[in-house]
């Protein structure tokens, strides 16, 4: 054989195979994404959340990777057809280094951005998958087969005569090689093995290793990819609460199953601790996003949205409670109203319409009841206040709520805040169906008090054991006798339903109607 046949053979190499499974938006503005895969005979998905369609694009890769043939010792880089930067070289004065020379087995691997929107599995050589950061070996192939020993080297007369043979091209060499290479010498044939190689793929979850035994295989794979998943979210720059209890979830379903195999108690629990956090987590991010669940795959989507604000509500409230100047429901109500408006630095803008809005018998002689009190202060009169319009609104000072020297006020939300509790308050207080019914101060100062002490599906307390009535009447300033005709308005407004006065304490829960007001205890 001449050296021209043995160089022709290195060249005939078979292009190493290559697919990508793609993670792109399915619409503008929403939350669902398009599962994409290279091959041909795979259609797109679309599915509801990028958590959801990771773990669908990681799990449509490896089923191809386990139905997929393993790498061919034959095969020359994928990436080196795809002309990646490790082996083209940059033109210019500031070249890069120089093209990337192959070398090692073919292997088969895996590759991804770091944000998780693509996947690619490729045939390279071990040199080219250890220069992607992310590259991860799937399988390796087996040594190619010793080639035919090559024919004598002619006589050098003869070699000068014809000239010295063309540089080898291929993919385990260099293109820009510039003197003669000599003619590769020929691999003896591997021994053969006389037992197979079994698979000892190994990964690490939770502090714990998985045993490279572990069967069924499916779930020593699962555990391995949780392992890896959890270790690539610990790196993320942002937290997403949603991938974290999807992966929290899938951890307890494979922990319960390694359970079963091993008969390990500890692996139990490890599965019931990792059920909790995935309902923390899930719950913290609807409560971030303000939705919290109602029933079966229900979410309500909450006026003030998360925790904090929650608190703050209720931190209001509790202050009015203890610094109504004027005793009855109607000053308690108007003092709510008036606090929110000038929450942050005592002063703030009113019209007349704010006020008569509200269910106060005379509003002329309230105001002027608490401007004798020192608690409020206008620059005109009552009936000023009354008649202001948006376009001039009258300005309106509390000096309790004021900042010290020292820049600290009775709250500590912010301005972005203030405005919105204000209008929950409002959205409360103004409720179509309690205008309707012609409710009075008390009644919209019970909506109030129950609107902040509910569970996230709206029953009655922290717990859902109800609310003390003691509370309720100190809150509404009503004697305990006329609490029970303000809860029986409530629930013809459709504000309550199921309510029940027992043991002193009002139980039941708010319809549906009204849940996207209420703020929930923690």
């Amino acid at each position: 054989m001449t050296v021209e046949g043995t160089v022709s053979g290195l060249e005939e190499r078979v292009v190493g195979r290559a697919w990508m499974v793609r993670l792109d938006p399915a619409d503008r503005g929403g939350a669902a994404v398009r599962v994409s895969c290279g091959r041909p005979a795979c259609a797109p998905q679309v599915l509801p959340s990028a958590a959801v369609g990771r773990t669908a694009a990681v799990a449509h890769l490896a089923t191809h990777l386990r139905a997929a043939p393993g790498p061919r010792p034959q095969a020359s880089c994928a990436c080196r057809a795809e002309e990646c930067h490790t082996h083209v070289r940059a033109d210019g004065p500031r070249d890069r280094a120089p093209a990337l020379r192959c070398g090692g087995p073919v292997v088969l691997a895996v590759i991804n951005d770091r944000q998780g929107r693509w996947w690619q599995a490729l045939e390279c050589c071990a040199r080219c998958a250890a220069a992607h950061p992310s590259a991860k070996i799937v399988a390796t192939a087996p040594a190619a087969p010793a080639r035919a020993a090559a024919g004598p080297a002619p006589a050098a007369g003869a070699r000068g005569a014809a000239g010295p043979p063309p540089a080898p091209v291929g993919p385990h060499f260099s293109h820009a090689a510039s003197s003669p290479a000599p003619v590769p010498v020929p691999r003896a044939a591997p021994v053969p093995r006389t037992k197979p190689r079994r698979n000892r793929r190994t990964g690490k979850i939770a502090q714990r290793f998985v045993p490279h035994d572990l069967h069924p295989i499916a779930l020593r794979d699962e555990l391995i990819e949780l392992g890896n998943l959890f270790r690539a979210y610990q790196e993320r720059p942002e937290p997403d609460l949603e991938q974290l209890a999807e992966l929290h979830s899938r951890k307890a379903k494979a922990f319960r199953t390694w359970a079963e195999v091993t008969g390990e108690t500890e692996l139990r629990l490890d599965a019931d601790r990792a059920e909790q956090a995935a309902a923390a987590a899930l719950l913290q991010h609807q409560q971030r996003t303000g939705q919290s669940p109602v029933g079966e795959g229900e979410v309500t989507n909450r006026l003030l949205p998360g925790l904090t604000q929650w608190e703050h509500a209720r931190t209001v409230l509790a202050h009015v409670a203890e610094h109504t100047p004027l005793p009855g429901p109607e000053a308690r109500l108007m003092a709510v109203m008036l606090t929110l408006r000038s929450a942050l630095t005592g002063t703030g803008n009113l019209v007349g319409q704010d006020v008569r809005g509200l269910p106060l018998t005379e509003p002329e002689e309230l105001i002027g009841r608490l401007v004798d009190s020192g608690w409020l202060s206008i620059p005109g009169t009552a009936d000023d206040l009354l008649e202001s319009r948006p376009e001039s609104p009258t300005p309106i000072t509390i000096p309790s709520l004021m900042p010290d020297e020292d820049g600290q006020g009775p709250f500590d939300f912010g301005r972005k805040t203030r405005p919105k509790l204000s209008g929950w308050a409002q959205r409360v207080v103004g409720d179509k169906k309690l205008r309707k019914k012609k409710t009075g101060a008390a009644t919209r100062l019970l909506a109030l008090a129950l609107a902040v002490r509910t569970t996230t599906d709206g029953r009655l307390g922290a717990e859902g054991e109800g609310v003390d009535l003691a509370v309720l009447t100190s809150w509404c300033a009503v004697e305990p006798d006329e609490l029970e005709p303000l809860v029986e308005q409530l629930t013809v407004a459709d504000w309550l339903e199921e309510a029940a006065v027992t043991d002193g304490r009002l139980t039941g829960r708010l319809t549906e109607r009204v849940l996207q007001v209420s703020c929930p205890l923690p």
